[in-house]
């Protein structure tokens, strides 16, 4: 299997599919600004603008997820899986009404990882 950058669990590609049924396309952010921190954001997908500075990380379900480039810098030795727990978030996402939250769990790349995706090691 390719090495990725961001996944996601079952759990949240099941919301993932119904925020898409109830909204339409939609793209993720993750910016560490306000908001929640450094919780994923999701919107439909022309209601945030992706910056030239953002970096695409991959896709979660078929949605496409981002990170703001200066969180991107301390993040790239990462693989994020989003994941959704119980607990209402402090942002703008999709899913905040619904009493959830989008969340990611964090792990270091394995150095095989890091040369498949090009990074220095």
């Amino acid at each position: 299997m390719p090495a990725t950058r961001v996944s996601s669990t079952e759990a949240a590609d099941r919301l993932i599919r119904e925020l898409r049924a109830e909204h339409g396309e939609l793209v993720f952010h993750q910016s560490g600004g306000c908001c929640d921190g450094s919780a994923p954001m999701c919107f439909p997908r022309g209601d945030f603008r992706i910056g030239g500075g953002d970096v695409l990380l991959g896709e979660v379900a078929g949605v496409p997820f981002y990170m703001g480039g200066a969180q991107f810098a301390f993040w790239k030795h990462t693989h994020l899986t989003v994941d959704v727990v119980p607990g209402r978030g402090s942002g703008f996402s999709l899913e905040a009404p619904r009493g959830v939250r989008f969340l990611v769990r964090s792990r270091v790349l394995t150095t095989e990882e890091l040369r498949e995706l090009g990074e220095p090691v």
